[in-house]
């Protein structure tokens, strides 16, 4: 379970426009930097070997990119920018993950393993995970759900008076399916309650509200268990909410010989200028660091590069070709090349 600093939480509970956009901005930071990590991880598995597992992380992935969108839209309602591309925002690896998180965890880009997958549980845990069987007083922990009911509540107290009018900069449902236009509180709320549901599912259910998946937390305690997650056909209908499903549906295993050895936090920089090898990291880095403008002129006014055959859509897929390509490059001293994420800032003349 994430913990975040209690200091967050007392700049929020200030209450106004600055703190609730600084927060909005810290939460930001923490959706971005949880996609290089699991990127990572799924263009280190064979598809055909392990498609169950790339399935579950990709669904994944999506819902963040989502994420991202949804925080973007309540910041420009708010009459904020989000920033997105800017090199001293950008998630950083090896290290903790940004915005204020209180934890010795730190996260690096590796290759999937049993470790990175508790990582990734340990990201998206809920305050109250439901501990679903396999078939066969503390202080209240701060978390990124609570951290998302905090900014909630502080935009409440705002009021509808806070948001721009007319609605700008917003990606709506038509460019990002299950996105909310952000124009009062009401949509801001909606807007928050997707993005905590789906990832940490409710207090009684570990499925979305919106959408027909579980939540993230649950969907990769799918894969440490073995099995899918189903409703149980046992359960009585006054089971208590941790009874009522079980992992009992198809099994999900990995394939070891489908996971490319790629090294653990790579770097450009590991490979002399001018080799092959750093060519391609620089490559690749360069479309990644595009890929961070796109996006940053996407969610400042310019939707069409996120529509199908935008400029947006274009380099994701660009950086997905070149990210496997470098899981097939071998690399000097053993195993395969992988992906760095490293951003290069635009030279200034």
């Amino acid at each position: 379970m994430i913990r975040l600093q209690s200091q967050l939480f007392t700049d929020l509970e200030k209450g106004g426009p600055n703190a609730v956009l600084k927060s909005l901005q810290d939460a930001l930071r923490l959706e971005h930097a949880t996609l290089p990590l699991y990127l990572c991880t799924f263009y280190s598995l064979d598809r055909t070997k392990n498609s169950a597992i790339t399935n579950i992380i990709w669904s994944v992935i999506m819902e963040e990119m989502l994420h991202m969108a949804l925080v973007c839209n309540i910041i420009n309602a708010l009459n904020g920018t989000p920033r997105i591309n800017d090199p001293d925002l950008v998630p950083q690896y090896p290290g903790p993950l940004p915005g204020g998180v209180a934890s010795d965890l730190r996260v690096h880009l590796a290759p999937y393993s049993a470790d990175q997958l508790a990582a990734f549980l340990h990201i998206e845990q809920p305050e109250h995970p439901l501990d679903f069987r396999v078939a066969a007083a503390a202080a209240r922990p701060q978390t990124i759900g609570l951290f998302y009911r905090e900014i909630e509540k502080q935009i409440v107290a705002l009021g509808d008076g806070a948001f721009v009018n007319p609605p700008r900069n917003q990606i709506g449902s038509d460019v990002i399916t299950n996105a909310v236009t952000v124009t009062n509180v009401q949509t801001a709320s909606q807007a928050i309650d997707l993005i905590v549901e789906q990832g940490e599912g409710t207090e009684t259910e570990p499925g979305e509200v919106v959408g027909g998946d579980i939540a993230h937390y649950y969907r990769f305690m799918q894969i440490k268990k073995g099995k899918t997650l189903q409703p149980n056909p046992d359960a009585p209908p006054d089971a208590p909410p941790d009874q009522k499903f079980i992992y009992s549906g198809a099994p999900i295993k990995l394939d070891a010989s489908g996971v490319f050895q790629a090294p653990r936090d790579p770097k450009a920089a590991d490979y002399p200028p001018g080799s092959p090898p750093r060519a391609a990291m620089d490559d690749f880095n360069a479309t990644y660091s595009n890929l961070l403008n796109l996006l940053q002129q996407a969610f400042t006014g310019a939707p069409d590069l996120l529509q199908f055959g935008g400029a947006a859509i274009d380099a994701m897929t660009e950086l997905n070709g070149k990210a496997r390509a470098l899981m097939k490059t071998a690399a000097p001293g053993g195993g395969v090349l992988g992906p760095s994420f490293e951003y290069l800032p635009a030279k200034t003349a």
